[in-house]
């Protein structure tokens, strides 16, 4: 069983660089006329493309595989009263990125903002959903990743989680196919448990991310280990092996705040859990400190499980 391990969005270890930066509406708006508001947007842009490609290099650089890119990249990307066609603009500044990542044989991926609810009783909200996920799938096309995919909450339990759950999936269906393609769904800290999740996604055939940390803020009595091997089995036929989301509570065991790095001795006893399902599975990493809590939980597992084989720097054999 091999396990590979990634980060979100920013390198610490690059304090000068990030893909993020942002322009925000209000400011848009104060930058008199419109050569002037694109000129702004472009050179933001290319900012944060350059510095993405910074990311990858510095990630290649430490056999990091596996990494998450911010939702951030194109600033007012969606926004309705901007709508700007950045696309072709930066045509060549995405092939450079996706070749990168192609010809290193990484695994990317995204995270729309929790504010996409695909389930919500608002239809605005569910176009407004649409059109934000569109902008991911427009990132992975740019790019020519055909692997790339995006991680979502089932959402809103509005009208009781059966209703709502209902809710998704009838929506789900009616989403174009170039959007559900890229879909994964993860369970969350407060209303959808691993439980409902994995019924929602037997139901639509799309593959889990199993969130160890919400699972246990959010259970009703039910245990990782009777579901691990269903949730791994969603990602049966997809080109990627499965992945989950891993962080550590800041305080106490059901603190839905993320610590700033691993705890090593709980990430060891949930990889042992694991162990008997010998299914090789990639970890984003969840944690304040980004891509050092990464080499600090790395570390720590080579202080506790002095046996354990280290492929590279960061994917473990066990």
């Amino acid at each position: 069983m091999q396990i590979r391990f990634g980060y979100v969005a920013i390198a610490l270890n690059l304090p000068k660089v990030t893909s993020s930066s942002t322009v925000t509406y209000t400011t848009y708006q104060k930058l008199g006329n419109y050569e002037k508001k694109l000129e702004k947007l472009k050179k933001v842009t290319l900012t944060n493309l350059d510095d993405l490609y910074k990311i990858l290099n510095y990630n290649v650089d430490n056999n990091i595989h596996f990494y998450r890119i911010t939702s951030q990249l194109v600033p007012l990307a969606t926004h309705p009263e901007v709508n700007w066609n950045y696309r072709p603009i930066f045509k060549i500044d995405f092939k450079r990125i996706g070749d990168f990542v192609k010809n290193n044989n990484m695994r990317v991926d995204t995270h729309p903002d929790e504010f996409n609810v695909l389930n919500s009783i608002r239809e605005e909200v569910v176009e407004s959903t649409k059109r934000n996920l569109w902008a991911h799938v427009h990132l992975f096309e740019d790019i020519d990743y055909p692997n790339g995919k995006m991680v979502l909450h089932v959402g809103s339990s509005q009208g009781g989680k059966e209703k709502a759950a209902e809710r998704f999936i009838e929506n789900f269906n009616s989403f174009p196919s170039e959007i559900t393609s890229r879909l994964m769904l993860e369970n969350d800290d407060k209303t959808f448990t691993a439980k409902e999740v994995l019924k929602i996604c037997k139901e639509l055939n799309a593959p889990m991310v199993l969130d160890v940390h919400h699972h246990i803020c959010n259970n009703d009595g039910d245990y990782i280990e009777n579901m691990l091997l269903d949730i791994f089995n969603t990602w049966k036929g997809q080109p990627l092996p499965p992945k989950i989301h891993y962080s550590s509570p800041r305080e106490g065991e059901k603190d839905r705040k993320h610590s700033d790095y691993i705890n090593a001795e709980e990430f060891v006893k949930f990889l042992e859990v694991c162990k008997p399902l010998n299914i090789n599975f990639d970890v984003m990493l969840e944690a304040k400190m980004k891509d050092l809590s990464l080499y600090k939980l790395i570390n720590d597992i080579k202080n506790i499980r002095k046996d354990w084989i280290w492929v590279d720097e960061t994917t473990l054999e066990i």
